[in-house]
């Protein structure tokens, strides 16, 4: 039985599994292509088109057609097509369903047992909305993984010998994250990550765009052009062309013509590099701040710095990390790492599942590997036959630990005491970012507002923006709970506060009154969808006829 990791990433996906020789490979969508575009065309209300034909078709009927839902993931937003109504996580079902249809054609092996990989960066309800339309898709999703930590693995890092400290750089079609992974025998530990998934290859391809419609509008002031979604969208076509042409050629020229009027521009690397040098000083800004939190975590230095994601193929990517830190990086798949590497994961994390005992599920891996020693012969040779691996092979993979941090930070909504009307309101953090998992923060003690207050509600709000912040603006409500039946309390009664956070997401908070004793337990697994909800968009997506 196959296991297959899947990148599902914001511009283009992959799927791979492990061959019969024990590596990664890629199964090639239904048209021969190593990446299918997560682009989504609902071309009538029972046909879905995804993939390059689904791109093509935005050119005719951009309405129908969804791309970029990635960074839409987690968020409570709706689009309605011929009738039916969808959110992120459905919409993202039907890229899942294609590139699992067309896995099982390649491998000739039903797609069941996944795992999807995330941005690092991405929060609680990014991910649980990334699980959620696994399960939509209905797909056993065994985990979802930091796409740093399937890169990691896909560059062979993981020795059993030694220990390598790794600075990965991900700059895909729609995210960009960096992360600090140290690696330790069969031990894989995220040390630190920062980035922002709302930047991307796709921004890149929009300064090519505006330098196109500039340069035509230079030649015909009076055309009305910009106005023109058709001219727009060839644009935005020619753009991603002449990015990928010019990470191999120095200047690469596009023909415009509209309602008559004609305009040759011809764009040079050099020029390219000037119009997008912001969006690279961003993302070094941001790797940036990931070395000096790594410092501060007794990091000093790298032994290898991955390069990850189509966009990193530009050279002047390596050239001013070069520049800025002196790092040498490695360049090696940089598209299909992610997937590659999730399918070893998968490989891993199924292992883990299939063994006896509950310690080898996948909310166990601290322990996953003395169940593996402790299970006996018959159990490792049942679980390597339906793996079709050796049994040598299942005790290695059990003893694998993977351990992330959490990604941002979280708090609860507090009235500042420095405010004398008692009326600013903020964010007081209590679980820090980058904090290993698990993690058990200090207790943080706060107290009451009023005098004669009788209840306190606890709101959780997660980090919302590029850095640590108290305003309620950089931060998001994500769930609530109240502590009632109390006696008239006077103000300042201490209220204790208690954040902990498992291996797999999960957050717990408990607060209590200390007067009185009344307290407040509320475990919070953000997941965007209830279980009706999920049903409903499963039933929803399993009805369309796909195509590609």
């Amino acid at each position: 039985m196959a296991t297959y990791g899947i990148d599902l990433g914001t511009t283009y996906s992959c799927v791979a599994y492990i061959d019969d020789t024990g590596r990664p490979a890629v199964a090639k969508n239904m048209v021969g292509e190593d990446t299918t575009p997560s682009v989504v065309y609902f071309e009538t209300p029972d046909n879905v088109v995804v993939g390059r034909d689904a791109k093509n078709s935005a050119k005719l009927e951009p309405d129908l057609v969804v791309s970029l839902i990635k960074r839409q993931m987690g968020q409570d937003i709706e689009l309605s097509f011929h009738g039916t109504t969808h959110t992120p996580e459905s919409i993202s079902a039907l890229i899942l369903s294609e590139l699992a249809r067309a896995a099982t054609e390649f491998t000739g092996e039903p797609v069941r047992e996944v795992v999807i990989t995330v941005p690092a960066y991405f929060g609680v309800a990014e991910r649980e909305a990334t699980r959620n339309a696994g399960r939509i898709a209905g797909l056993d999703v065994l985990n979802v993984v930091p796409e740093p930590v399937a890169a990691a693995l896909h560059y062979e890092v993981v020795t059993p010998a030694g220990e390598r400290t790794i600075l990965v750089y991900d700059l895909g079609g729609g995210t960009f994250d960096t992360t600090v992974i140290k690696v330790a025998g069969n031990e894989i530990n995220v040390v630190c990550t920062d980035g922002d998934h709302h930047l991307g290859g796709v921004d890149w391809d929009e300064r090519i765009v505006r330098h196109l419609l500039d340069s035509f509008l230079a030649e015909h002031p009076d055309s009305e052009v910009a106005d023109n979604e058709d001219f727009l969208q060839e644009l935005t076509i020619a753009a991603e062309e002449m990015k990928k042409a010019l990470s191999s050629t120095t200047s690469r020229r596009h023909n415009m013509r509209f309602g008559g009027d004609t305009a040759r521009v011809e764009l040079t690397r050099e020029r390219f590099e000037q119009i997008t040098g912001e969006l690279l000083e961003r993302t070094l800004d941001i790797t940036e701040r990931t070395v000096a939190t790594a410092r501060d975590k007794g990091v000093a230095s790298f032994d290898d710095v991955l390069l990850v994601g189509g966009a990193t193929r530009m050279p002047a990517v390596a050239a001013r990390i070069a520049e800025r830190f002196g790092f040498e990086t490695k360049l090696h798949d940089p598209d299909l790492a992610v997937a590659k590497g999730a399918a070893r994961f998968a490989l891993i994390e199924s292992v883990k599942l299939h063994l006896p005992g509950e310690e080898a599920s996948q909310s166990g891996q601290a322990t996953a590997g003395k169940q593996a020693t402790a299970a006996s012969p018959a159990a490792v040779q049942r679980v390597a036959d339906q793996l079709g691996i050796t049994t040598e092979a299942v005790r290695e993979l059990a003893k694998k630990k993977v351990r992330t941090v959490v990604p941002r930070a979280f708090g609860i909504k507090v009235v500042d005491s420095a405010d004398p009307d008692l009326r600013r309101q903020k964010v007081a953090h209590i679980l820090p970012p980058n904090t290993a998992l698990p993690a058990s923060p200090d207790t943080e003690r706060f107290g009451t507002v009023e005098d004669n207050q009788t209840e306190i509600e606890i709101e959780i709000w997660e980090q919302a923006g590029a850095t640590v912040s108290e305003e309620l603006a950089d931060n998001a409500a994500i769930g609530r709970g109240l502590i009632n039946g109390m006696p008239p309390l006077p103000r300042n009664s201490p209220i204790d506060v208690t954040f902990t956070m498992n291996e797999t997401g999960v957050l717990r908070v408990h607060a209590v009154e200390l007067k009185s004793g009344k307290d407040l337990h509320i475990e919070l697994q953000i997941q965007g969808l209830t279980e009706e909800q999920v049903e409903k968009a499963r039933n929803a997506v399993a009805r369309y006829t796909l195509s590609e």
